[in-house]
């Protein structure tokens, strides 16, 4: 456990490095959210509510999606693909630890620093600029760290899995794409998922994609009811173990196609 620790935090520290592109992608998060902001207001035609989301839950809504964007690496992660192409990832497996811990450290370090530096301040310049919905209670907040650390889980689990296309192919940059755009739409990055037909909701619902965003957005616009929050949670937790479980099956097959140098 020791070791975990210590890989993370020098991944945290790592990641305070880079001022400017943490500078670059504020800047870049908040000019984006505000266009999101206006083309979802036009969703409302005027309303007060759709969905149960209240206006000022939806600047909530846009302000939680662009703050996380950096600490799920939402739009893209191919460190471990790139370990796996320059070879690097020899030494990754030899090293006296989990190869799955291993990365799971390395980007739990990186998405802490991605978490403060980027969308701690995020929502901070949305309070200032639009009046968003805050959760006023403790056991709120106690309820929306646990989705977010959870979503991380999630998160991390399926890139991991998506990663690992590079065991079975000399390029695996277009699968990660593709299964980034997939998880754009079905996480409800792009839109409340409560704004989609029931159908669409239904195949989402299927796959561990709400659970990386969505269930993270509900808990925090309390729109779940008692029973409803704590089902929430469960199966974001379930998809968290499952996925973990997959990524290591998966790991295990894929290690037995690698070869480097002829070896």
């Amino acid at each position: 456990m020791r070791l975990f620790w210590e890989i993370a935090r020098r991944a945290f520290h790592r990641n305070l490095t880079y001022r400017a592109a943490t500078i670059a992608g504020l800047v870049t998060n908040f000019g984006f959210g505000w266009l999101r902001v206006s083309v979802l207001l036009a969703l409302y035609d005027g309303r007060s509510a759709v969905e149960g989301i209240t206006v000022n839950g939806l600047y909530a809504y846009v302000a939680l999606t662009q703050a996380v964007i950096g600490y799920l690496a939402i739009f893209n992660w191919i460190e471990l693909m790139n370990s796996v192409y320059t070879g690097e990832v020899s030494s990754d497996l030899l090293k006296p630890m989990n190869f799955y811990l291993y990365w799971l450290a390395r980007d739990g370090g990186r998405a802490f620093a991605a978490l403060l530096l980027r969308g701690v301040v995020i929502m901070l310049l949305f309070a200032l600029v639009f009046p968003i919905t805050v959760p006023v209670t403790a056991d709120r907040w106690l309820w929306v760290g646990t989705a977010v650390v959870l979503s991380w889980l999630v998160s991390f689990s399926y890139r991991f899995l998506v990663n690992l296309a590079a065991f079975w192919t000399p390029n695996a940059r277009g699968i990660s794409r593709f299964a980034f755009v997939i998880s754009w739409f079905f996480s409800g990055f792009l839109m409340p998922l409560r704004l989609f037909p029931d159908w669409v909701q239904t195949v989402a619902n299927l796959t561990p994609f709400p659970h990386m965003l969505n269930t993270v957005v509900e808990v925090y616009l309390g729109v779940l009811p008692g029973p409803a929050l704590w089902q929430a949670l469960l199966v974001q937790a379930v998809w968290a173990v499952g996925m973990a479980v997959l990524g290591q099956l998966v790991l295990r097959t894929a290690v037995r196609r690698l070869v480097i140098l002829g070896g």
